[in-house]
């Protein structure tokens, strides 16, 4: 009888233990077909070169040229292409030192080299071109919109790439003034005489510059009779896509881009007109 006993507490024993351990893999398989380290760690999220917060400084360590600047961003360069601007090439291997460009170059570095700025997105424009150069607006720390700043003393031409951008309405305003004011690259025959003394031997000139100059629409010939010296037009210049083409293919093509139509060089130009 004492034996029967003993049994039947080892008995129950077991039950209980089995019972213990079926609740314990029940709790568990909700896991079970989880890799380990999912279980065992959270998923790490790798940051690189977060976005610019509105009302952070960053300093300026490099001047690539009057439109495309460097900053210091949370310790590592960011390269940063001016939205709604576009001055004179300068540092492009593939084309000559564009009129204007020298001077739109200095000044963007006398501004800004060393200096804190102020970076400002615009959400209709992206965060990043092909270049994987960040898209912004640049203020120096008064305020002062550096962009607009560059147009409105002649040292760039406002520059509207596909669709319209925040500030477009004040830079086509800028650039109206300092057209009619005559600054820096509108200035009379600014552009006219860096060239003659570069090409001497031609007996032909090219198209009036001042009569472009003075033009209040800023329209492009359509007689064929287009600026190839110096970056003169934007796709807003153009009411359709065949007109800018023809800008383009009349002025040398990809090998000859000079007013910068073709940013994606796919050959078609200025892809958002009609």
């Amino acid at each position: 009888m004492f034996v029967s006993k003993k049994i039947i507490y080892i008995s129950a024993g077991a039950i209980v233990l089995l019972f213990i351990s079926s609740i314990i893999s029940f709790l568990g398989s909700g896991n079970s077909n989880l890799p380990l380290e999912q279980i065992t760690t959270t998923e790490e999220v790798v940051e690189i070169n977060p976005l610019p917060q509105s009302g952070d400084l960053y300093k300026v360590v490099k001047v690539v040229d009057g439109d495309t600047v460097t900053i210091n961003m949370n310790g590592k360069s960011q390269t940063i292409r001016l939205i709604g601007l576009n001055t004179p090439e300068t540092v492009d291997p593939r084309k000559p030192v564009e009129c204007f460009g020298k001077e739109a170059s200095d000044k963007a570095k006398e501004i800004l080299t060393g200096k804190e700025v102020r970076i400002e997105k615009d959400p209709g424009q992206g965060d990043y071109d092909k270049y994987n150069r960040l898209l912004a607006y640049v203020f120096l720390e008064d305020g002062t919109n550096f962009n607009k700043y560059m147009i409105e003393q002649g040292l760039g031409y406002e520059y509207t790439y596909n669709l319209p951008y925040k500030y477009q309405k004040e830079f086509k305003t800028a650039q109206e003034q300092a057209k009619s004011q005559k600054r820096g690259l509108w200035a009379d025959n600014a552009c006219k005489i860096e060239q003659s003394t570069k090409t001497t031997t031609t007996t032909s000139a090219p198209a009036p510059i001042q009569q472009f100059q003075t033009t209040t629409e800023s329209k492009p010939a359509t007689n064929g009779n287009y600026i190839c010296s110096y970056n003169a037009y934007n796709c807003s210049n153009f009411s359709t896509q065949n007109e800018a083409q023809a800008a383009f293919e009349a002025c040398g093509g990809v090998n000859n881009d000079i007013h910068g139509l073709d940013r994606d060089k796919d050959g078609v130009v200025c892809e958002s007109l009609p």
